[in-house]
Parts: C-alpha cells; sequence; structure tokens
C-alpha cells in the first residue's frame, strides 16, 4: 500500500468517525427537550470526578498508541543505517492494501528469524538502493489489464525506463493478479523481465496468486525459507491435509554415490481418487523423529496418550509434539496438556512434484534423503524416508501448480530435468502418453547410470511404442563428453532449434542451482535471449525448480 494509499485510507476512517461520532450526538440534542428537571440531583462527588478523569486519561492514552501503531506501519521499515550495504529488501507495489499486507508478512518472517531486512513501496526504491541490496523481494499487484499500480508509476516511469545494472542482486517476485484478466499478473511479469534484462538473478521463478490464492502463497513461503535458509518458517496458512496411506517404499539407488532416493506410492483417503493434474505439488506434513518425541514426553514426565485439541482437531498430546516444532522446555515444563498442545506451532508443509497421474490409482512421490550440516537427516524427508511406517497415515494435500501443467494440445515437447526432478517430468510424459502427444524430447542428468537411472523402464517403453521421439541420458559421475543435462542440449543446438520453430514448448524440472541456469544459460546461447524471453512470455517456457 503506498503511502498516499494509506493517506487516503487515513482520511476515510476520520470521515467515517465523525459522521458516527454525529449520529450519536445529534440524538442526544434532540432528546434534551424530553427533560424538564435538573440534570442532576446533586454534583458528582471527587470519587466520581477522579475516576472519570482516569478513564478519559486511558482512552486518550490508548487512541495515542493506535495512531502511533498505525503511523509506523505505514511508515517504511528501515533496519539498516542509510547508505549502508542492505541484506534482504522487500518491495511492494499495492493499489488495494493486499501487496502491502503480503509485503509486512514477508518482512516480518524474515526478521523473525534474525535477517536484517528493509521494507519499502516500490515508489520509494530507486536504482541506487537497488545498488545497494543483495537480495530483493518485489510483491506486486496488477490493476486493468497489465499496468502497474498507481503508486508503482514513479519506479516504471523513473527506474524501469533506464538501464539500471543489476548483476550483483538475487531477487523473486509475489505477482498478485486475477486470473480473469487478459494480462494476468502484468506488471508482475513486467517487473520480472526488467530485472532479469539489467541481470539480476531469480532466488526463485516467479510466483503467480490468483485472487490471493493461499496455496500459492504457501509455495511463495516455502520458496523463502529454502532462499533464507530458514526451513522452519512457520506456514502463514498451514494446509487442511488429508490422511493418506503410505502403501509401499522402494530405495531406487543403492549403491549410488549421491543421497539415498526413494520412490513413495500412496493411497489416497477412503473415497474417491482426488483429482490433480500433471505438475501439480504433494504438500506433505512432516513429524518430529518418533525417538525424540519419546524422549521429550518420558524425560518431562508428560502424559503422551491425554487428548487435546490441536490445529481444531482432537487428538493425543504426543501426536501434537510430533506435528509441531518443540517447545521450550522452561516455558512448556509447568503446562497441563491442553495449554501446552495450544502453544505449539505447527511444522512448516514441504513440497514434492508429484510423479503420477490420478487415473494409475496412487500418488507417487521421488523423495532424496536431505542431511543437516551435522549428518542429520532432514525433517521432511527424514520423516517419508526413514520414519513413516509403511501402511501408516501420511498428511497430504494437493496444490494446483497451473503454470507447470503440460500444453492443451499435441505441440513438440522438450523435458529437461535432473535428480528427483524426473518425477514431475515422468507425470508430464504420462498425460502426453494418454493423450497421444507423441512428439516428446527428454533430456535428462543424474550420476551413474548403473544406481540412477529413475523409472528407466517406463521411459524405454515408452521409446519403443514411439511416444517418446528423442532421449538424451547424461550420467556425471560415468564419464563421456557430456557430464550433464545443460552439456547435451548444448551438443544438440541445432535439433533444438528445429524444434521450437515447430512451436516446441520446454519444461525444467529440478535443482535450482547449477543445472536450472545452466540450461537457461544453454538456451540462451542456442536461441537468443530475446527469443528464450519471448517463449517465457508465450508460456513455452515453463520451469519447477527448488
Amino acid at each position: 500500500m503506498s503511502n498516499a494509499h494509506g493517506t487516503a485510507t487515513q482520511s476515510r476512517a476520520w470521515i467515517g468517525n465523525a459522521l458516527a461520532l454525529l449520529l450519536v450526538v445529534v440524538p442526544c440534542f434532540a432528546l434534551l427537550a424530553w427533560h424538564d428537571e435538573a440534570w442532576w440531583p446533586a454534583p458528582p462527588s471527587p470519587r466520581a470526578w477522579a475516576w472519570a478523569a482516569g478513564i478519559t486519561l486511558l482512552y486518550l492514552v490508548g487512541c495515542a498508541w493506535q495512531w502511533r501503531r498505525a503511523r509506523a506501519a505505514s511508515a517504511p521499515a528501515t533496519t539498516i543505517a542509510d547508505g549502508g550495504p542492505i541484506p534482504w529488501l522487500v518491495a511492494h507495489a499495492s493499489q488495494t492494501g493486499e501487496a502491502h499486507a503480503l509485503a509486512r508478512q514477508t518482512a516480518a518472517s524474515l526478521a523473525a528469524a534474525g535477517v536484517q531486512v528493509v521494507a519499502r513501496p516500490l515508489g520509494h526504491v530507486d536504482a541506487a538502493l537497488l545498488s545497494r541490496t543483495r537480495r530483493a523481494l518485489f510483491v506486486a499487484s496488477t490493476t486493468g489489464e497489465g499496468d502497474a499500480p498507481d503508486p508503482a508509476l514513479a519506479f516504471v516511469r523513473d527506474v524501469m525506463a533506464g538501464n539500471a545494472a543489476l548483476d550483483r542482486l538475487q531477487y523473486a517476485v509475489l505477482a498478485l493478479g486475477d486470473r480473469s484478466y487478459a494480462h494476468y499478473c502484468g506488471f508482475g511479469h513486467a517487473l520480472d523481465h526488467w530485472l532479469r534484462q539489467g541481470g539480476a538473478t531469480p532466488l526463485f521463478d516467479l510466483v503467480e496468486v490468483d485472487n490471493g490464492d493461499a496455496g500459492a502463497l504457501r509455495h511463495w513461503q516455502h520458496h523463502l525459507a529454502l532462499a533464507a535458509d530458514m526451513p522452519d518458517l512457520p506456514d502463514w496458512t498451514p494446509p487442511q491435509y488429508q490422511r493418506w496411506t503410505l502403501q509401499a517404499r522402494r530405495r531406487l539407488n543403492p549403491g549410488s554415490v549421491g543421497g539415498p532416493v526413494f520412490h513413495l506410492v500412496l493411497r489416497p483417503p477412503p473415497g474417491d481418487m482426488p483429482a490433480w493434474t500433471a505438475g501439480d505439488i504433494a504438500e506433505i506434513g512432516p513429524r518430529q523423529p518418533a525417538a525424540s518425541i519419546e524422549a521429550l514426553v518420558s524425560d518431562h514426565g508428560w502424559a503422551g496418550e491425554s487428548t487435546v485439541v490441536f490445529q481444531g482437531a482432537r487428538t493425543t498430546l504426543r501426536d501434537a509434539l510430533a506435528r509441531a516444532q518443540l517447545p521450550r522446555i522452561d516455558a512448556a515444563a509447568p503446562l497441563d496438556a491442553q495449554a501446552l498442545a495450544a502453544m505449539l506451532t505447527p511444522l512448516p508443509h514441504r513440497e514434492y512434484s508429484i510423479a503420477s497421474l490420478p487415473a494409475d490409482g496412487t500418488l507417487d512421490l521421488l523423495v532424496r534423503r536431505m542431511t543437516r550440516d551435522d549428518g542429520s537427516p532432514g525433517l521432511g524427508s527424514g520423516w517419508l524416508c526413514d520414519e513413516a511406517t509403511v501402511g501408516g497415515a501420511i498428511d497430504l494435500r494437493i496444490r494446483a501448480n497451473p503454470n507447470f501443467h503440460p500444453p492443451g494440445d499435441a505441440r513438440p515437447l522438450v523435458l529437461i530435468g535432473n535428480g528427483t526432478g524426473i518425477a514431475g517430468l515422468r507425470a508430464l510424459l504420462k498425460a502426453r502418453v494418454a493423450a497421444g502427444a507423441a512428439r516428446n524430447w527428454l533430456l535428462f542428468g543424474e550420476r551413474q547410470r548403473a544406481h540412477d537411472a529413475f523409472f528407466l523402464d517406463d521411459l524405454e517403453r515408452w521409446r519403443r511404442d514411439g511416444l517418446l521421439a528423442q532421449v538424451d541420458l547424461v550420467y556425471s559421475r560415468d564419464g563421456g563428453p557430456h557430464r550433464h543435462v545443460q552439456d547435451a542440449l548444448r551438443a544438440q543446438a541445432d535439433l533444438l532449434r528445429d524444434w521450437i520453430d515447430d512451436g516446441a514448448s520446454v519444461y525444467v524440472c529440478g535443482s535450482l542451482e547449477g543445472m536450472a541456469p545452466g540450461v537457461d544459460a544453454v538456451l540462451r546461447e542456442a536461441l537468443g535471449a530475446d527469443a528464450v524471453d519471448r517463449l517465457r512470455d508465450a508460456g513455452r517456457y515453463r520451469r519447477d525448480v527448488y
């Protein structure tokens, strides 16, 4: 929300308050004619005057406090000395206040994690400020058919019209819009394009939000947590999970020099199979290791089987602890079970690409067990790969990811990825096979063919059946001329140009570091930077990278 918009809002509030007061005062004066006797049979006592004065003083102090809070909320939040480097900048372009509110939440999340952050309206950001900024998060609304909000017009005129050098800047854009408009999230996309053209490096791809979609906002938080190295950043709106069943789990790469990768098969709750589309995401509610919970309950004498209400549902204290950030013992020790449950913060969700379609009858995931600096398993991957029992419950919710849905026609499709990114690409290929779209080209990279050839049986069957026209598999630890998937793409530059000329779209799924920028660089080298930007603007270059 801009300062101008904030001033207008405050003015409307003052007018509304004045009208409300007038509606109270006028009837009072109208009723005076009904009173023909003295108002008070005796003057108020000194004690009554003291109480009245005290209450009035408290009221005035409260009004002053609220006024100062309103001014503080509308003022740019700055925690960095003027002229110094800025570790994080959160800038918002708001027409109605939604972008301002989300920017404040974003900045507050960073600040709560101990990160130094500056929050500004986009109209108060200039090239000099950007030159001092290491990482910038832009929360940008779109008004009308792709236009910038009014408070951002100065930035568009004075900054975006120039040629700012942004090669030291890392950034991300949260684009707010309404999908019913032709130029959906138009200003957010224009801002993203300008930042890329100036040499800035995306922390992660632009996140579109259709009319405040809570799933898209959780996706923004997920990426924010990864970019800021804050894996335990709480969800603003925790997902409403369903209870799925872990039907099977199998390690796919025993003996690999890479981290263990597991194929998980999940069965939906009783009833109809939930609908999803290739490219959609499974949001998983992780759990604390069972041994940690048992030790916590035992050491402090808590009644783990006590019934409590947690996140609006009745469960046991042990279960609530497993699904929450572990409490500070000094604060939790004296509490009873329900009071302890009430102070718990739910664990943030984890996101995984879905590797199957509803027609398969199961939801398949491909999960690599991640490790912390001390060698212990990551919370989400440790839960799925080691802790969850086959036949047990998994908290899961499906989030639509329309930016990575397959094309609605039979155009050629180039699919590029590495590692567990093959999960999302497998779902896309399944959708293409089901639709009879046969011109598909897969380029995939991993470490060792003998251990890391994930879903190779599927790929070979589709190739035999003429549904996978071209396959380039690259294994970095096996040697050979093309050690990474971007090297294989570069070697096929002529074929790539032919496919693009025939109307192909390019979909990339896998790691944000290394693979995704490497592939992007080869695309620009082979096709030209302007052509790649046109592909992106036309929706023919899509990424799901993490």
